[in-house]
C-alpha cells in the first residue's frame, strides 16, 4: 500500500482514517449547510467550526457535480476560483486544502494559489490533468468516471469502475475514489449497495481510497429515510463500515459526527498493518474478509508468481440442522481434504478452508446424496466469491 502525503498529512494503511470536510462555494450545492460563498466567511467556518470538529482536509467545490445540474464550463470555474482563492490567505490554520474540479487548467491555477490536493471528479477525463498534477508533484483524487467531462461518475457495474480507474493509469500520489452515488439515471440504489458490499476489492490497487457516501439517497432508502436532512444516522453507519473495509478518507458534510464514528472504527476495527509505512523497516498488512473476487482483482492488477485464485483465501461457514448421515459424510471428506471441521456444542459444524477444498467438500456431499446441503453451501460459496 502506498502512503500519500497531503501537505505533510500521511494517508494510507497504518495511519488514522482521515475526515475530509466539504466546503461548497457554489450556490447550487445540494446541501446548503456546507455552502459558503464568501472567502472570509469560509475561512471563519473552517477555523471556528470544521477544524475543532475534527476535519483533517477541507474539500472546496466550485460547482456541483450532481448530474441534475448542467456542468459548467472551464471559464466559469476559473472565474469562480479567482473569487475563492483569497481563502488560502485568509486561513490562519494549517490544514490541507483540496479543490474539486474536472479541468486541468483550473487544477494548475489552484496549485499556483496554494491548494494542496486536486479532487478530480472526472478521473483524468481531461487529457492534461495527469500531466499537470505530475509536473507539480501534487496529490490527486481520481474518481472513477467515463472519459467524458460532462458525465462524472456515470458508471454502473463494479467492473466498469475498475476499468475506469485503470484507464490512463495513476501518478505516484493518486488516491482512488470508486464514485458512490446517483451519478446518472441508469445507476440504481442496488448498484451502490453491491459496490459497498464489495468495497474491499478496491484494496487490490494498493493505493489510498476516498469514499463519499454522506447523505446519499441509496443509504437513506435502506432505512426509509428519503429526505437528505434525515440521513445522518445512515451516513455514520456507512462511515464506520467504509473505514473497516479499506477507506482511508471519508468525505462528509457532518464533520463532528463523522470524526467520532471513524475514531471508534479505527480503535475497535482490525489493525491493517504492523507499522506506519513512514517508519523504516518491512510492514505486514493483514487483509480481512478476503473474497475470491478480491484475490482475482489482485491477480489482474499484478503478476501472479505462484498459486491459483481458489487457493488465495480461506472461507469459513457454520453449518446447522444437519442429519446424522450428512455429518458422517462431512467427517469422511474432511479426513481426506485440507479443511478444518469442528463440532460445536450448539450442534452446528464449523468448516473452513480454501475455495478449492470447499468445492471438493460440496461435490462429495452431492455425490453422497446430500444435494440440498451441497446446494446451500454452493450458494454461500458463490456469495463469497
Amino acid at each position: 500500500m502506498r502512503t500519500v502525503e497531503i501537505d505533510g498529512l500521511p494517508v494510507g494503511d497504518g495511519h488514522p482514517t482521515r475526515v475530509m470536510s466539504v466546503l461548497n462555494m457554489s450556490s447550487n450545492s445540494g446541501y446548503k449547510p456546507s455552502v459558503y460563498l464568501d472567502p472570509e466567511e469560509a475561512a471563519d467556518a473552517i477555523e471556528e467550526n470544521l477544524l475543532p470538529a475534527g476535519a483533517d482536509i477541507i474539500d472546496v467545490g466550485l460547482q456541483s457535480a450532481n448530474p441534475k445540474y448542467e456542468s459548467k464550463p472551464v471559464e466559469m470555474e476559473k472565474d469562480r476560483l479567482e473569487e475563492v482563492a483569497p481563502l488560502v490567505d485568509e486561513l490562519d490554520a494549517d490544514v490541507p486544502l483540496s479543490l474539486e474540479t474536472r479541468y486541468a487548467e483550473v487544477a494548475e491555477e489552484a496549485i499556483g494559489y496554494g491548494f494542496d490536493l486536486i479532487n478530480d471528479v472526472c478521473g483524468f477525463a481531461d487529457p492534461d490533468m495527469k500531466g499537470v498534477v505530475e509536473d507539480h508533484d501534487m496529490p490527486v483524487v481520481k474518481m472513477a468516471s467515463p472519459p467524458d467531462l460532462a458525465r462524472p461518475g456515470a458508471l454502473k457495474t463494479i467492473d466498469d469502475i475498475f476499468e475506469a480507474l485503470q484507464r490512463d493509469g495513476f501518478t505516484d500520489k493518486t488516491i482512488i475514489d470508486p464514485a458512490f452515488g446517483g451519478w446518472y439515471d441508469g445507476k440504481e440504489f442496488a448498484d451502490n449497495w453491491e459496490m459497498f458490499r464489495r468495497l474491499r476489492e478496491f484494496r487490490a490497487f494498493g493505493r489510498p481510497m476516498l469514499t463519499a457516501t454522506n447523505r446519499e439517497d441509496f443509504l437513506g432508502d435502506l432505512a426509509d429515510q428519503p429526505e437528505t436532512e434525515n440521513q445522518l444516522a445512515v451516513s455514520l453507519a456507512a462511515a464506520t463500515m467504509e473505514a473497516e473495509r479499506g477507506s482511508h478518507i471519508i468525505r462528509t458534510h457532518d464533520t463532528r459526527e463523522t470524526y467520532d464514528a471513524v475514531k471508534v472504527a479505527d480503535a475497535l476495527g482490525d489493525e491493517r498493518t504492523t507499522r506506519a509505512e513512514t517508519a523504516s523497516g518491512p510492514t505486514v498488512a493483514e487483509l480481512t474478509d478476503v473474497t475470491l473476487r478480491e484475490v482475482a482483482r489482485n491477480q489482474a492488477l499484478g503478476e501472479t508468481v505462484a498459486g491459483e485464485t481458489d487457493d488465495g483465501a480461506t472461507l469459513t461457514f457454520l453449518l446447522g440442522d444437519l442429519t446424522d448421515d450428512a455429518r458422517a459424510s462431512l467427517r469422511a471428506v474432511a479426513e481426506v481434504t485440507d479443511v478444518v471441521l469442528v463440532e460445536k456444542d450448539s450442534g452446528g459444524l464449523y468448516v473452513g478452508g480454501s475455495a478449492a477444498a470447499l468445492k471438493v467438500v460440496t461435490d462429495s456431499l452431492a455425490e453422497d446424496g446430500h444435494r440440498e446441503l451441497a446446494g446451500e453451501l454452493r450458494t454461500s460459496l458463490s456469495r463469497r466469491v
